[in-house]
């Protein structure tokens, strides 16, 4: 025939060497990564074989984002890889946040659950809130609190009775005075142990 329009589809050896000049649909994967990347022609000659990355194979496209296509490491098929690129994981003992990056299983060290709190604690599964150590950091900051609150009443305490004692101080801070001391004694009497039942006292103004 003396046209055609149909392409010449060549063929291959044993080898993977081309045994005729053509036109071949082949599948591409990164040289590096080997993940999947494009279906496209390729020029093939007698005698030479495909471009590296490029496959006659064409592989299944998965149907979740978090599946990658690449070529397995003996290069003979296409396999379904793990993808969380663009997610956030969680160290199961730090809870520390890093970015995945990179195809494949995440490290049995972290997790994509992340977790509620600062107390929570790696079962194996999930995140369970150590309850004990969340209360002891409560109660810790109610006492730094109640502590702050105490050095502002004592630090007004002491300015008003100097003033006081050198007969420089007006009948409002004298009251002011006492208001002070009364606050101040309700603040060391006042019982934090349950956080629910705390009434702190109204400060003076």
């Amino acid at each position: 025939m003396k046209y055609t329009t149909n392409l010449n589809t060549p063929t291959f050896d044993n080898n993977g060497f081309a045994t005729s000049n053509g036109w071949v649909m082949v599948y591409r994967a990164n040289t590096e990564t080997r993940e999947y990347i494009c279906a496209d022609m390729e020029r093939t000659v007698i005698g030479v074989s495909l471009s590296a990355g490029a496959y006659l194979d064409a592989p299944e496209v998965p149907n979740s984002a978090d599946i990658a296509v690449c070529r397995s490491i003996d290069e003979k098929s296409w396999v379904n890889v793990p993808d969380f690129r663009g997610k956030t994981a969680y160290h199961i003992k730090t809870q520390q946040a890093k970015s995945i990056e990179s195809i494949g299983e995440l490290s049995s060290e972290l997790t994509l659950l992340e977790p509620k709190t600062s107390f929570d604690k790696w079962d194996g599964k999930q995140w369970v809130t150590d309850l004990v150590e969340k209360q002891k950091h409560d109660l810790q900051q109610l006492e730094d609190q109640k502590q702050s609150l105490l050095n502002e009443a004592e630090q007004k305490i002491v300015k008003l009775e100097r003033k006081v004692r050198l007969n420089m101080a007006s009948q409002e801070e004298i009251s002011l005075l006492r208001e002070w001391e009364v606050y101040s004694i309700k603040l060391i009497e006042l019982d934090i142990s349950d956080i629910k039942k705390i009434d702190w006292p109204t400060k003076p103004e």
